[in-house]
Formats: C-alpha cells, structure tokens, sequence
C-alpha cells in the first residue's frame, strides 16, 4: 500500500506519498518518476517520503513552507527521530538514488553526493503533522503501469513540442522567402531600372 498525502503549503497543493514498510520502499524506489523528490532522516530509520514535484518546481528549490511539511512528515514517520529534538532530514531527486546488488531492503545510496540536501528539524510540530494526516489516503497502485503511462504522456508531449518547433521554423523560413522576394521585386520596379545606355551615359558623364 501507498500513504498519500496533500500539502496545501503551496497553491496548486503538492502530492506527497510514503510506502509503508520497506518491502514497499523497494516498489518506489524502483518506479519513482523524474520530478519525484526523496526525504529520509539522516543516520536514523525512518520512512521514505517523496514529493511529486508540481511543473515548473525545481528540486533545489521546493518553497520553505512545503519543505517544512516534507521534514515533519519524515520526521514523525521514525520511530527513533520522532521522539528527538534538533534531527536532519536529507533529500534528493528520485534519480539520484543508487541501488547496487547486495544492499538491504530498502536501502539505497547516492550517485552525487553533491545532489544531497539538507534541511535541519529542532522539533516535533503536531500543528503541521495532523494537518497532513487529514488528509491522508491508502491506494494500492500499480506503480509500474503508472511510471509507463506517464513516461508515454511526457514522450508524446516532447513530440508535439518538437512539431511545434518545426512549424515555427518553417514559418519563420516562409515569412523571410516572402520578405526576400519582395526585395527583388523591389529591384525591378520601373523607377530603379535604367537603360544600358543610361547606365553608360551616366558612367562616361
């Protein structure tokens, strides 16, 4: 099962989602998308809570007020940092992640350590925690068909940008024939054309 959350820290609200053990984790790791964003606490077991970024987000980016959201939810969901003071929560984008043979259940690791951000948690805030968990809900998706579906959605997307691309480039090549051709009009007209002889005479004048 998936826990699904709304944040409304930010308008339009944001999609938040969280396995809820690490069998599950596993499933989100594996069909996470690219504008997913991953929140673990630092050196503690805790859930692993992802943000759906909104279009036009950037991961480095995220809006103080959902960022707070993100850390207290991952926060409250350890068992050992919920009941700490003064805790990190690291984040990162979904593809950043890195699953190598041998490793546990739901454990990962990084390709860019440099892609890891860190956002420090003094304490508990239960004002932000419930307002979450209201609007908590338990779906079983199909994460695989879903990943498969977007990722056709966003090629066909691309697609149509790239016509549009080619349409305006062969808009832009008609209007400068068109313009190219009114020049040579131009040069043609009665008024700018002269005789061979009044070439000749106007030369030897």
């Amino acid at each position: 099962m998936v826990l699904y959350f709304t944040s409304t820290a930010v308008d339009p609200p944001a999609t938040i989602y969280m396995g809820r053990d690490k069998f599950e984790n596993e499933d989100l790791i594996a069909h996470g998308w690219e504008e997913d964003v991953w929140f673990h606490v630092d050196k503690l077991s805790s859930a692993h809570v992802y943000l759906r970024m909104p279009e036009g987000m950037l991961w480095d980016a995220i809006p103080e007020p959902l960022l707070l959201d993100l850390a207290q939810l991952t926060k409250a969901n350890s068992i050992e940092g919920n009941k700490m003071n003064n805790i990190t929560v690291l984040y990162t984008p979904w593809s950043n992640l890195k699953k190598t043979s041998g490793m546990e259940t739901g454990q990962v690791t990084f390709h860019n350590q440099k892609k890891v951000k860190k956002v420090f948690v003094d304490a508990r805030r239960n004002e932000i925690v419930n307002r979450l968990n209201k609007t908590k809900v338990v779906a079983e998706p199909d994460l695989a068909a879903e990943k498969i579906e977007r990722d056709r959605k966003k090629r066909a997307e691309l697609r149509k940008a790239e016509k549009l691309k080619v349409y305006a480039r062969g808009g832009i090549d008609e209007q400068r024939k068109l313009a190219e051709q009114r020049d040579y009009k131009t040069l043609f007209t009665e008024e700018n054309m002269r005789t061979n002889r009044q070439i000749d005479e106007d030369d030897f004048m």
